[in-house]
């Protein structure tokens, strides 16, 4: 993601004065989305792992993410997404994503923080940016439950930032953009927890300023 720090914070700006306007109209996206999505059902989250024919969970950095544990349980076992796990601490986010959801996750890894202007993970963890923190990290949650086989390309979901996130299938390879930068990629798909679904990414996408 090439980007200097000046554009990134116009967008982090943008981000942390949405949050307020859109907030009553997230809730009442997030539990009309959840509700409609035929995939929510008790049978189907018990189901995920069966369905994607991983019973024993999906391995990362050498440890199984089970089916037993939440979102946030299973992440924090995963030492290449620490830096995330991180900044849902300090977005005071913990206790939503270990909530009963459900939620689909696009995880950007460590490495795909690294990648953003320097100074900028930094300035995202200071305590003053809280607000624009909690605007990032959403835009990486839909409401719902969704495996990478429900993915299509062409697709637009609507994140609990309130802003959308565009779908990309290019040779198999699963894609999320805000639709204008370069897309982040999906590395490992459809880890699968007790309250939703998560996907590794190596890229952190930022929704588009307006």
């Amino acid at each position: 993601m090439k980007k200097t720090f000046t554009p990134l914070l116009a967008v982090l700006a943008t981000t942390l004065m949405l949050a307020s306007c859109n907030s009553e109209t997230t809730k009442t996206e997030t539990e009309t989305t959840s509700t409609a999505n035929p995939a929510d059902s008790v049978a189907a989250m018990a189901g995920d792992s069966a369905r994607m024919a991983k019973p024993e969970g999906v391995m990362v950095d050498g440890v199984a993410m089970t089916a037993d544990k939440d979102i946030v349980d299973n992440a924090a076992n995963a030492k290449s997404v620490s830096t995330l796990v991180s900044a849902v601490k300090a977005a005071g986010l913990v206790e939503t994503l270990k909530g009963a959801g459900p939620f689909t996750v696009f995880a950007p890894t460590n490495a795909a923080f690294d990648k953003l202007p320097k100074g900028a993970v930094a300035g995202l963890m200071d305590p003053a940016s809280k607000e624009t923190l909690k605007g990032v990290l959403t835009y990486h949650v839909i409401p719902g439950r969704l495996v990478a086989a429900d993915l299509k390309d062409g697709q637009e979901l609507t994140t609990v930032n309130g802003e959308k996130l565009h779908i990309a299938i290019k040779d198999g390879k699963v894609m999320v953009s805000n639709g204008k930068d370069a897309p982040a990629t999906v590395q490992i798909a459809d880890v699968i927890s007790s309250n939703g679904i998560t996907h590794v990414i190596d890229g952190v996408v930022l929704p588009l300023a307006k």
